[in-house]
């Protein structure tokens, strides 16, 4: 079930001082970029003797053109299936026999694989990370079968869920044929055209050194790693920057978009288009920080004001959510959503919403709640530095799009120096009808056990 809440818990000062872990201390993060062009970050973490390595392109769903949508994301599946020296499947389990875990993730903005092993297991994981950066072998009946398995993994995840559906239209609706509009995951009629060769020209274009960024965290020494990533990455040759041609038309009016599909339950997103840090090229550069502090005073943990009005107030919504990606690398959107209770409708869970909005262009967020919500935000950062897993994710998210990876320790800092004036400038600035897009769920009885029904929905869209 597609959910928008960031955070599920709620933190007051005393218990952060008592309870949150410390952060990791030691030598700072150190970055070399090889002659090739592939940048290396290593961030050691000496508190137990393991590695994370994560290998981050810039490419995901966000950089493909028209017909070609899914592309990122099956290539990401082919990226197990071989190469000249290894047989499908092989780099899995030669990192399960080290007792390591890997996998692999595809967004908008970047694709990224990873491994988690014990510290001199390094080698290996950058041996085989390397091999595929170059030599994959993309084999036509791998592909035939793998192409099947993202389609039900579609049918599944979206087809046939219909809160998915519902946000799947909802993107479509609010950015159009912009960059953002289209799924990740890819429209089925572009995964049905979908060729052998189209992937191979793909992989050729997006997977080179000079497109990625490796990141290292865990119990090694920096010049230990550098040395390795040289051995290993060094002798490939970078590629020439593909271009990458993309606008964002402002939206002038509100959009909404109604979908009906059989489902228990309504569903509600509302979402308005707000910059990102990394979009943000002219104007005060601490909205995305206030910005980030106003979805958690709407929807961060159980005091925000959605679960405290809505959900066990007025009792109205059975669920709420706020979600807001800062670090996006193009303009994003702050989106709400919400499952009305028995008895309530669409309309009066929308109304209530856009009411708290208001509210929040008028009033200013008292300093108790302010406070409240940025140790809120303060003990979510610091318990994700715990892992070092998250650790890496941070860091190569923010490279990867753009931003320094500076940004990881300023976040704190920025957010800390929002202000309840600021939080009330970026309401009355950006959460407007006219950069307001609304798509509904309206449940259509749910067919007996046994019956087939694959439509999609029935999408009855204004603009």
């Amino acid at each position: 079930m597609f959910r928008l809440f960031k955070f599920g818990f709620v933190w007051v000062v005393g218990l952060l001082v008592a309870c949150a872990p410390s952060v990791p201390e030691g030598p700072s993060r150190v970055e070399k970029v090889l002659a090739n062009g592939l940048k290396v970050i290593v961030q050691p973490d000496h508190r137990a003797p393991v590695v994370v390595s994560q290998l981050w392109y810039k490419v995901g769903g966000s950089y493909e053109p028209d017909g070609f949508t899914g592309i990122s994301h099956v290539l990401e599946h082919m990226m197990f299936k071989g190469t000249d020296v290894l047989k499908p499947g092989e780099f899995s389990r030669i990192i399960a026999a080290q007792g390591g875990r890997e996998n692999a993730f595809t967004s908008r903005d970047y694709t990224a694989y990873y491994q988690r092993l014990e510290k001199s297991r390094l080698p290996i994981s950058f041996r085989l990370e390397a091999d595929r950066m170059r030599n994959l072998k993309i084999t036509s009946d791998e592909f035939a079968k793998e192409i099947k398995v993202v389609m039900e993994e579609r049918r599944l995840r979206t087809e046939d869920k219909p809160e998915s559906l519902v946000y799947e239209r909802f993107m479509r609706t609010a950015y159009g044929k912009s960059a953002y509009g289209q799924p990740v995951i890819g429209w089925m009629e572009d995964l049905e055209s979908m060729d052998v060769g189209d992937l191979q020209v793909w992989y050729e274009k997006w997977y080179a050194p000079n497109n990625a960024t490796l990141v290292v965290v865990g119990d090694v020494q920096p010049g230990e790693v550098f040395e390795l990533a040289e051995q290993y990455f060094g002798k490939y040759q970078p590629s020439a920057s593909p271009k990458l041609k993309q606008q964002f038309t402002p939206q002038q009016q509100t959009r909404r978009v109604s979908i009906s599909a059989p489902a228990k339950v309504p569903y509600l997103i509302i979402g308005f288009h707000v910059p990102s840090v990394a979009s943000l090229s002219t104007g005060p550069q601490w909205e995305p920080y206030a910005l980030d502090v106003l979805a958690n005073v709407l929807g961060g943990g159980d005091s925000s004001r959605f679960s405290r009005k809505l959900v066990r107030g007025s009792q109205i919504a059975v669920q709420t959510g706020v979600g807001y990606d800062w670090a996006a690398r193009l303009q994003t959107l702050l989106m709400l959503d919400a499952n009305p209770t028995p008895g309530h409708s669409l309309d009066e869970i929308e109304q209530a919403m856009l009411a708290e909005i208001s509210l929040l262009k008028t009033e200013l967020v008292s300093p108790q709640e302010l406070a409240r919500i940025k140790t809120q935000v303060v003990a979510s950062d610091v318990y994700e530095r715990d892992s070092v897993f998250y650790q890496a994710m941070k860091i190569g998210q923010l490279e990867t799009v753009g931003l320094d990876a500076d940004l990881v320790e300023a976040y704190i800092e920025r957010v800390s120096a929002v202000t309840a004036e600021q939080v009330r400038q970026v309401a009355k600035k950006y959460l407007v009808p006219e950069a307001m897009t609304v798509a509904r769920l309206n449940p259509l009885p749910i067919e007996s056990k046994g019956a087939v029904r694959r439509p999609g929905g029935r999408d009855d869209t204004n603009h």
